[in-house]
């Protein structure tokens, strides 16, 4: 999908995205419905080409990096460290100063795509790192007040919530938020 301000301007950048291989499946002047855009044309990469991206067009990136995740990749005529800054915070996948050249977009776009990429998994990772490290504490929680009320060890509390998980066909942290509601 391509984002211009410049309605000629959009026009010769689509000419360029579409020789350098690229299918164009919506063309909008303005980034402010991004996410139903993007959800109506199933865009799978966003290109900006705007002279100087504004507070509210890095906005609306950050709520499409968050609800709609695509590589963005956003072609300025200026930018200060602030402004690219604050674009790779909205989650701007690439920024490149002093407007698109044919010859670079391919590479840019496939840079992106991949930057994207890379950033995703490690959210992924990130996200069931923090999943397991609750589940842990979950468990852990458990565990002590099967030892205070029981008077077990704690290889004991955890070989009884390991049975009760196995014997009941739940997770062990199932298990264990049922010790916790039934303090």
């Amino acid at each position: 999908m391509l984002v211009d301000t410049d309605a000629a301007r959009a026009s010769q950048v689509q000419a360029g995205l579409e020789t350098a291989g690229f299918i164009v499946v919506a063309v909008s002047s303005n980034t402010a419905d991004l996410i139903g855009l993007v959800r109506e044309s199933q865009a799978d990469v966003i290109v900006c080409d705007l002279d100087d991206p504004s507070r509210d067009a890095l906005e609306s990136m950050r709520a499409l990096n968050r609800d709609e995740p695509r590589p963005v990749v956003v072609f300025a005529s200026r930018g200060d460290a602030d402004q690219i800054e604050a674009a790779l915070d909205a989650g701007v996948a690439a920024y490149v100063v002093e407007g698109l050249a044919p010859a670079r977009v391919r590479p840019v776009l496939e840079v992106a795509i991949r930057r994207f990429r890379a950033f995703q998994a490690l959210r992924q990772e990130r996200d069931e790192a923090r999943a397991t490290l609750a589940e842990r504490t979950v468990i852990e929680r458990a565990k002590g007040i099967l030892m205070q009320r029981r008077r077990l060890s704690e290889p004991d509390a955890y070989r009884l919530m390991r049975r009760w998980s196995m014997d009941r066909g739940l997770k062990m942290v199932a298990v264990a938020e049922d010790i916790l509601s039934n303090k």
